[in-house]
């Protein structure tokens, strides 16, 4: 088995990311993790848009649920993920997301801290942390609730019910639905198109966007829902719901 990697390309002034680990439908590790933020911090001086796709036919199918630790003292297991969806949702170039197949747990929350989706026929979209016995980052939920609504995003988030390619366009979650190469054509032309704009004023207004529509929360909301968050981590339903998808059973939730 090949480990994964990330493959950068730039075409004219479009950074072309790519991620590589099709064994496991290009799932999520935390070199992966790291060199997608370094490829992100290094594309403002690079290229003028961003286009990020997986390899073999699925975009991302969330984060190697055998490479997932335990939380220690100071740090969460997804901190590092966090921090680099941040940057790609932070970043002042315009961002593109093209979503073949999978697009589960950290996939989805990959996507959805792009500022568009461009998704093929396959598509298919599913958030599993309460089938995982975990409770997801409020950055995550945030960047979910702003695209499909709150009701919507705790029917994903509660349930862990996929969405295809259709009701993904419905809802929102998907700006655009194309058959086959079509999406990966209309994908790179959307970039095209933001890559020509006004560099300056695409920045300003990306970052207008994200003040106003970050969560207001307090410090004591933040450290409680970090708690709660790590206690989730720790528990046996968390490791009992690791060992059931692993193990492609149905998990036996004790709320311990």
């Amino acid at each position: 088995m090949r480990p994964s990697a990330l493959h950068v390309e730039e075409r004219d002034e479009v950074l072309v990311l790519t991620l590589s680990n099709p064994a496991r439908r290009n799932a999520l590790d935390d070199e992966q993790v790291a060199r997608l933020d370094a490829a992100l911090a290094s594309a403002p001086g690079r290229a003028r848009a961003v286009l990020l796709q997986g390899e073999a036919g699925a975009f991302c199918s969330g984060y190697d649920l055998n490479l997932l630790s335990a939380p220690s003292a100071d740090r969460l297991p997804d901190d590092a993920l966090m921090v680099c969806l941040e940057r790609l949702e932070a970043l002042p170039l315009p961002s593109v997301a093209l979503v073949r197949g999978a697009a589960f747990g950290a996939g989805f929350d990959l996507a959805a801290a792009c500022d568009f989706r461009v998704g093929g026929e396959d598509a298919l979209f599913s958030m599993p942390p309460a089938r995982l016995g975990i409770v997801y980052s409020p950055a995550g939920l945030t960047r979910a609730a702003r695209l499909v609504g709150v009701a919507r995003a705790k029917n994903l988030f509660l349930t862990g019910r996929r969405l295809d390619a259709r009701e993904a366009l419905a809802w929102g979650l998907l700006d655009e639905c194309l058959p086959g190469d079509e999406a990966d054509a209309r994908a790179l032309e959307l970039c095209q198109t933001l890559a020509a704009q006004a560099p300056l004023a695409v920045a300003g207004m990306k970052e207008a966007f994200r003040l106003l529509t970050r969560p207001a929360l307090s410090e004591e909301e933040v450290s409680r829902l970090r708690e709660v968050r790590a206690r989730a981590f720790a528990s046996e339903d968390a490791r009992e719901g690791r060992a059931a998808f692993l193990e492609k059973r149905p998990p036996r939730f004790r709320g311990q």
